[in-house]
């Protein structure tokens, strides 16, 4: 049987020939790959040859290949079609992974040759490589003795299986607590969103309707849903998930990391991974996070007040549920915005093709042209290609050189897929490999029945540009060696680009030629977009306190020495007394007021790779609230637009993060604009 996993991709951009994978070619190809990796490494640790950069460095760059293109497909498509089958795969293969990985950082052979191996003067990027791997190499156990390194790879195994467990179990978790409601229920939903609703439970094998839940803990139709009882259904089923098979496997992880960080000396897990982030350290993050969590806690005692009023004068009481519909009723009473109207201006095509992809080509002289002749892994993914100037008068074959990458939009939900919104890749950008990015922005949006455009919330329009300033970072990749290439840079500057990337959705310039009234197709009103404005700051107490909170939490769980998380006890009542005296430490102890994640169904930190690193969405949005000031200053946004691109976008982590971010700007970063579009201005 030919395995098309196995071999490079004749389509463009290597894009994977979706339509001949299947579910059987996973294992087998996955042994080959690892098989093929062993013995690339052995070539560059058996060669007698002295080291050199080429036969040592640029050969550990070079390998790998069929094990990224192996890994790329599964990786992406597990988290898109949360089969059975898939997760039984990924049971077995991650912690395989985790020990193949070890084996390679761990090698002393491999580590004393790429000591020696220095790169050509004039590299810089091969300077800074080689300063990374060793740094890496030394954080992996190479220079532990062998009982170390042998407790190493048995912490990194179990961590890779309690990883997939959380995942696996919250993903069954969120499908058996999504809520099934009656049509009388759903009262103050539209026609077509109750629709879906019938949809979704017919998805589910269940009678009359449902609503989904998405990832955080407060649901997005809770602003909607009129019915007190519902909205309480609703969120408690949110604050319930993984409370009955998370709690475990989250303790021992917690416990295992904390061990891990000792054995490489470091005081604490969220030691061990900030040292490498741009914040530079645990302190610094904490810092930060406990500084403004009083001004977040205060502006959110006052939003209370009103939203409690308001629920009073209309005969309803007033709980953590009933937040968000109170204050989308506020929001409309003080502001003239009706949020159901405003959708009505935000039909998804639109938003991505004429706001999207349009501010993209002004900012950065690239069109997003789509490419019905390739085909995606799902129905509804779309394939878009992204090329340099336009090509609108050429044929699709012309001016190949132009071309920058591809871009897979995944957008609708299906009950096979995770929660939340994210970017991907299935080919990373390297010169050294000759390689262009195939990059897939993935979201849950609910799918009209009747097949008309969904209706954008001014979140969803967000997340559309936010995600796709993460799709942007990737194609817009311009390094050598893949090690650096698009999104492989630390947590809290990955969201930098993306976090700039919104400020467009709303821009003056552009908002008018894409938000266009689904019927009339009349531009939104000025008016309306004054009304945007003025609420902005509305509402910011409850959204920094929620996320202040969930990022409280991950620090309180990583910055346990090995001592106390040993500790912990795995039950409830244990975790949630941990969740609320961390909460109380911080001044954030409102009761109406739930972390953006509780613990157990924090995916980011116990299933994702933001354990210790949750702080990184405040930390980069001073740099995007600073940044987008620069914007604004500028009277020619596409020459600001391609200075971004050359010192930002297309340097991936090839060089210092602070010097590129001080060459952007003209300075560092001034945390005063954050403070203001967060409404925590003398704070």
């Amino acid at each position: 049987m030919t395995n098309p996993l196995l071999t490079p991709s004749t389509l463009p951009y290597q894009l994977p020939p979706f339509a001949e994978i299947k579910v059987e070619h996973y294992r087998p190809a996955f042994d080959e790959a690892l098989a093929l990796h062993d013995a690339e490494i052995a070539s560059i640790t058996d060669n007698p040859t002295a080291p050199t950069w080429e036969n040592t460095v640029e050969a550990l760059e070079r390998s790998g290949q069929d094990l990224d293109r192996v890994m790329a497909v599964f990786g992406n498509l597990s988290g898109t079609d949360v089969t059975d089958e898939m997760e039984e795969i990924a049971a077995d293969i991650y912690p395989r992974l985790s020990a193949h990985y070890d084996a390679i950082y761990q090698n002393e052979v491999l580590y004393a040759r790429i000591k020696e191996a220095t790169p050509p003067a004039d590299d810089a990027e091969g300077q800074r490589l080689h300063d990374h791997l060793l740094r890496t190499f030394a954080r992996k156990g190479a220079d532990l003795d062998a009982a170390g390194k042998a407790r190493l790879s048995e912490i990194n195994q179990r961590l890779s299986a309690l990883s997939e467990e959380f995942g696996r179990n919250l993903m069954a978790s969120t499908r058996e607590r999504a809520v099934s409601f009656t049509e009388e229920e759903l009262e103050g939903l539209p026609a077509e969103r109750i629709a879906s609703a019938k949809a979704d439970a017919e998805a589910l094998g269940r009678e009359g309707f449902v609503i989904p839940l998405e990832l955080p803990t407060v649901q997005s139709e809770l602003s909607r849903l009129v019915r007190e009882d519902a909205r309480g259904r609703l969120y408690g089923a949110s604050a319930s998930r993984g409370s009955e098979n998370n709690i475990p496997g989250l303790i021992e992880a917690v416990q295992l990391r904390a061990e891990r960080a000792e054995l490489l000396g470091f005081a604490t897990h969220a030691d061990y991974v900030i040292a490498e982030e741009t914040a530079a350290t645990a302190d610094a993050a904490r810092t930060m996070l406990f500084d403004l969590a009083p001004a977040a806690a205060a502006n959110a005692e006052g939003e209370q007040k009103l939203l409690a009023e308001e629920a009073t004068l209309n005969g309803q009481g007033f709980s953590a549920a009933d937040w968000p519909y109170w204050e989308s009723k506020v929001r409309a009473r003080d502001f003239s915005l009706d949020e159901d109207e405003l959708r009505k201006y935000f039909p998804l095509d639109q938003v991505l093709e004429k706001g999207v992809f349009a501010a993209a080509e002004r900012l950065y002289g690239i069109t997003v042209t789509p490419r019905d002749d390739l085909e995606g892994y799902a129905e509804g993914v779309r394939v878009w290609e992204v090329r340099d100037g336009d090509i609108s008068h050429v044929g699709i074959d012309s001016h190949e050189d132009k071309g920058i990458g591809l871009l897979l939009t995944d957008y609708f939900g299906r009950p096979t897929k995770r929660g939340g919104a994210w970017m991907s890749e299935f080919v990373g950008q390297s010169r050294l490999l000759e390689r262009k990015p195939v990059i897939v922005n993935v979201m849950g949006i609910t799918k009209p029945t009747d097949g008309s455009q969904p209706l954008l919330s001014m979140d969803e329009v967000r997340t559309v540009f936010h995600e796709f300033g993460h799709a942007l970072h990737g194609l817009l990749s311009d390094v050598r060696y893949p090690t650096f290439a698009g999104t492989n840079v630390p947590r809290d500057w990955v969201e930098f680009p993306s976090q700039i990337n919104e400020n467009w959705a709303l821009d003056k310039n552009l908002v008018k030629e894409y938000a266009r009234h689904v019927e009339t197709g009349e531009p939104i009103p000025d008016e309306l977009l004054d009304a945007i404005s003025a609420a902005s700051e509305f509402g910011q107490g409850f959204a920094t306190s929620e996320y202040l909170g969930a990022s409280i939490i991950d620090l309180a769980w990583h910055s346990l020495s090995a001592a106390d998380a040993a500790k912990l006890e795995a039950t409830p009542e244990a975790v949630a007394e941990f969740e609320a005296e961390a909460l109380r430490a911080a001044g954030l102890d409102n009761k109406l007021i739930a972390p953006r994640y509780r613990s157990t169904y924090f995916n980011h930190i116990f299933a994702g790779g933001y354990s210790a690193g949750y702080y990184s969405y405040l930390w980069a949005e001073a740099l995007d609230a600073d940044g987008f000031e620069w914007f604004k200053e500028q009277t020619d946004l596409h020459a600001a637009g391609q200075k971004f691109r050359n010192v930002i976008l297309s340097k991936g982590a090839s060089r210092d993060f602070t010097e590129a971010y001080r060459e952007f700007r003209g300075r560092d970063k001034d945390v005063a604009p954050l403070l203001k579009r967060r409404g925590l201005a003398g704070a």
